[in-house]
């Protein structure tokens, strides 16, 4: 009886043990010698994979950033970099159970997800709105009645295209893409009538498109949101070099540096441009670092 209870007070200290590193990254961070990022592979320009096995991306490129900062506060000479393809529908799980330290994609913060997990600065604000065929026809939401309309697996774009005040007595049939590239698939061979997602998404599938004058994005904005690098939640330490390394860019003017090489500038694998300035409400996010949910930018 003794060895029984011994072994189960063991199995509970390990437990313990396993969970507390799990809830202070920098101490799993330090003990693993790695960070390791959750990117997207089709979300250009905020994260995407040129297609050899590496990840890329304004996001991504912030997420270095960030690893030169925990490894600043950690004390260690190197500290490896590892990155995990990460899904709209299981970004946030990996996230809580201690897999991904850093996602690095295109992530709205919303009250929902500030449930299970925290952000950090917003460094994008995306507007979600609609990529057609450029010889459809289609300008406005209303011109989407009967026809199908593609979103991503796991995103909210869909739910925010029929609750928009336009979408009264619209329908239309919802079509799934398993990734944002899957989904533009489903435009490109005519399978969709109409893609809905983040503007930047929109912008990256069609500029890296084998022809890009098909498609144009258009009609009505159906929300504005801010996208940041999510961790967990309830980590405070974690939370403040994290944020810290985000503002000191933000304060030395090298986010917009980096805005500019993935926005205003030829990006790899095509060396096109995506030719999205930085709208007045990014730069007001800049000017003013906050971790503050859509539902913040609804009430404007």
């Amino acid at each position: 009886m003794k060895k029984s209870l011994f072994a189960v007070a063991v199995a509970l200290a390990a437990v313990g043990s396993a969970h507390a590193q799990a809830s202070d990254s920098l101490a799993k961070i330090k003990a693993a010698g790695k960070v390791v990022i959750g990117t997207r592979d089709s979300s250009a320009p905020l994260a995407y994979t040129t297609g050899d096995g590496k990840y890329t991306g304004y996001h991504v490129e912030i997420c270095n950033r960030i690893v030169d900062a925990l490894k600043g506060e950690l004390k260690l000479p190197t500290l490896a970099t590892e990155y995990t393809l990460v899904t709209s529908q299981n970004r946030i799980p990996l996230v809580v159970n201690g897999t991904v330290d850093l996602e690095c994609g295109s992530t709205t913060n919303n009250a929902t997800r500030q449930q299970q997990v925290a952000f950090a600065p917003t460094t994008y604000v995306t507007n979600v709105r609609i990529a057609v065929k450029a010889n459809s026809g289609i300008t406005s939401i209303a011109q989407l009645n009967g026809k199908k309309v593609a979103t991503t697996t796991g995103t909210t774009s869909v739910q925010l295209l029929r609750k928009h005040e336009r979408a009264n007595g619209v329908n239309f049939e919802e079509v799934f893409g398993k990734d944002h590239a899957d989904s533009f698939l489903l435009l490109d061979t005519g399978r969709a009538d109409a893609f809905v997602m983040d503007d930047n998404i929109l912008a990256g599938n069609i500029v890296n498109a084998k022809n890009p004058a098909d498609f144009k994005i258009v009609g009505e904005t159906l929300s504005e949101e801010p996208i940041a690098i999510m961790y967990r939640k309830d980590d405070p330490h974690f939370k403040k070099v994290v944020d810290d390394a985000v503002k000191a860019m933000m304060k030395s003017g090298e986010i917009d540096k980096i805005y500019n090489k993935w926005f205003m500038s030829p990006i790899p694998p095509r060396n096109v441009t995506v030719n999205m300035p930085m709208t007045a409400s990014l730069k007001n996010a800049i000017a003013n670092p906050n971790d503050k949910p859509a539902e913040e930018y609804a009430k404007k």
